[in-house]
């Protein structure tokens, strides 16, 4: 049984920081990183992690969040820095495992990051 428990959520005004984490249980995942999704709009892809360190981000946040692994803990974390409102939406902890003939993804619960200005 897979959890993904999420924590460092929070309200935070525009230019501050938050740090949001993601513990995973049993498997190390091939992919780990971060989703999105504000009132009203689909769920978005911040940034992505692989086991080998290989990060992605979307646009709008590239110089602004750090997505990080530990292995050994297997956690990922995103450290999100010159916060804004539009960064304001429920945040997402996904894992992906790639097993023989299949992929499984895992989500975490969400954690809501309010940004005001």
């Amino acid at each position: 049984q897979v959890q993904l428990v999420e924590s460092g959520g929070g309200l935070v005004q525009a230019g501050g920081s938050l740090r949001l984490s993601c513990a995973a249980s049993g498997s190390i995942f091939s992919i780990m990183g971060w989703y999105r999704q504000a009132p009203g709009k689909q769920r978005e892809l911040v940034s992505t992690i692989t086991t080998g360190g290989t990060t992605n981000y979307r646009d709008s946040v590239k110089g602004r969040f750090t997505i990080s692994r530990d292995n050994g803990k297997n956690t990922v974390y995103l450290q999100m820095n010159s916060l804004k409102p539009e960064d304001t939406a429920v945040y997402y902890c996904n894992a992906v495992y790639y097993g023989p003939g299949a992929a499984s993804n895992y989500w975490g619960q969400g954690t809501q990051v309010t940004v005001s200005s």
